[in-house]
């Protein structure tokens, strides 16, 4: 049963400001949601680009929102386009002090933000309100990024010279002196250190990033505390007040209902194709292999086909999500042999309800990029994950699925499709995978227990973080 929201005389008005990518948009939604249940007033920040491509994908009426719920943008800097790809922002103060003239909604009283977009803490600052940031990744993915700045002092990054990069044996190099992160190696941390050059964008940003949101009033993380409990409370010496209150997606379900206006209201930014789950409801339980490595990762063609064939050789049932833009440089597409010889086994979309194809009694087995959104989602289901981690803190969360948390296989990166057919057998039929399954469904239940109100772990903190800092 949900809490109570909670109303005042003047309602709080909080501020959401998510990176502008579907893999950031979606967490930062669900915190919206939850605080808009809790009583506040909620104004949800878009890119102009992201609102337009809303309005393509979801309709004209998209972004209405109610009173008490409210979509605006802001520009991002960046040339206009009309494409579908994923694209920082400058001008957010403009838009508060917009908001704080009129009449008709409560001031501003705080800020949530996404921790990669620390020009919100000067907007705050400005205000004289509080700037709560949104680190959506994983606990474990946060720890790794806070280790950039040691990583350089140390010699370990930049590398030498490229030759470095990839060399597996240089790869394995055991980093031993992080709290909480054992037998890591150089190749299980975010992929932004594997570079040559000391003044790399992504290297210097996600320092300065990093050491900017210890300026933040708190700091909520998409976690739970059974799950990362060690990772946390290295974290919480290092940091501002810390909040886990994940997984978002279960802690949602227990405030908004799935029904209602609020709960019906999406900002996924390609169009769903919700037909995939009637066609899941006509396979036996545990008999779907799902396939989506999100809304960023792209691969060669001979990638894509390795998969593919890997696939097919598996001989099993199959959901596969393939963005148009999932190959590097030109249009995804499948070889038409392949269509033609799993035609009666697998369904193919452009994109889907994740979070619900992973709540699908008829999924078995997970194929994924270890995105956090998808570790949370499979995680939630009790679904085990094959793993194939593209970039950023994704090779953090394959070594901590499959060797911490026991729910998943990696499979290397230069993919071949003996090695998929292999683990998508392992998976689906073999010892190894009944094991993996036992383990994910151990994961769903502590999910479930740290969200349950009233008691939950991650529903005590987000309470307290409600009533305490926001």
């Amino acid at each position: 049963m949900a809490s109570p929201a909670v109303y005042t005389t003047q309602k709080p008005h909080v501020v959401c400001v998510p990176h502008p990518a579907q893999g950031h948009i979606n967490p930062m939604f669900k915190v919206a949601k939850l605080l808009h249940a809790k009583g506040f007033h909620v104004t949800f920040v878009n890119t102009v680009y992201n609102h337009k491509r809303l309005l393509r994908s979801r309709g004209p009426n998209a972004l209405d929102g109610f009173p008490s719920f409210r979509f605006e943008s802001i520009p991002d800097g960046l040339p206009e386009t009309d494409g579908n790809t994923t694209q920082d922002i400058p001008s957010l103060c403009d838009l508060l002090r917009k908001i704080n003239t009129g009449d008709d909604v409560p001031p501003v009283s705080c800020i949530v933000s996404d921790a990669v977009m620390s020009f919100t803490l000067d907007a705050a600052e400005e205000l004289g309100v509080p700037d709560v940031v949104f680190w959506t990744a994983s606990a474990c993915g946060l720890m790794a990024f806070l280790q950039f700045q040691r990583f350089i002092e140390k010699g370990l990054t930049p590398f030498k010279d490229e030759s470095y990069i990839s060399n597996k044996e240089h790869l394995e190099t055991v980093i031993d002196w992080i709290p909480s992160m054992k037998k890591f190696r150089l190749k299980d941390f975010p992929s932004f250190i594997l570079t040559t050059d000391p003044d790399d964008i992504m290297l210097n940003f996600s320092i300065r990033e990093v050491e900017r949101f210890k300026g933040a009033t708190a700091i909520i993380l998409n976690t739970f505390d059974d799950l990362e409990h060690d990772v946390i409370q290295s974290i919480k010496s290092m940091l501002p007040p810390v909040y886990s209150n994940g997984p978002l997606n279960l802690l949602a379900s227990q405030e908004v209902y799935v029904d209602s206006d609020m709960g019906q209201m999406g900002l996924n930014l390609w169009r769903e194709e919700t037909e995939c789950l009637d066609w899941l409801d006509t396979k036996a339980p545990n008999s779907v292999v799902f396939v989506n490595f999100g809304c960023i990762t792209v691969m060669s063609v001979e990638q894509l086909d390795e998969f593919a064939w890997g696939l097919a050789g598996s001989g099993k049932e199959f959901l596969w999500v393939i963005r148009p833009d999932l190959v590097a440089g030109e249009a995804a597409a499948v070889p038409p042999e392949f269509i033609r010889e799993t035609e009666d086994r697998g369904m193919m979309a452009s994109w889907c309800p994740q979070e619900k194809v992973l709540s699908h009694p008829a999924i078995g087995g997970f194929l994924t990029h270890c995105g956090w959104n998808s570790t949370l989602e499979s995680l939630s289901g009790g679904v085990p994950m094959i793993c194939w981690p593209f970039f950023a803190e994704q090779p953090t969360n394959c070594k901590f699925c499959c060797d911490e948390w026991g729910l998943g296989m990696e499979i290397g990166g230069d993919v071949k499709r003996e090695e998929v057919e292999a683990v998508i057998r392992e998976l689906m039929d073999g010892e190894k995978g009944k094991k993996l399954r036992e383990k994910a469904e151990k994961w769903q239940r502590l999910a479930k227990e740290a969200t349950e109100y009233p008691s939950g772990s991650s529903n005590v903190s987000f309470e307290t973080l409600v009533n305490k800092v926001l």
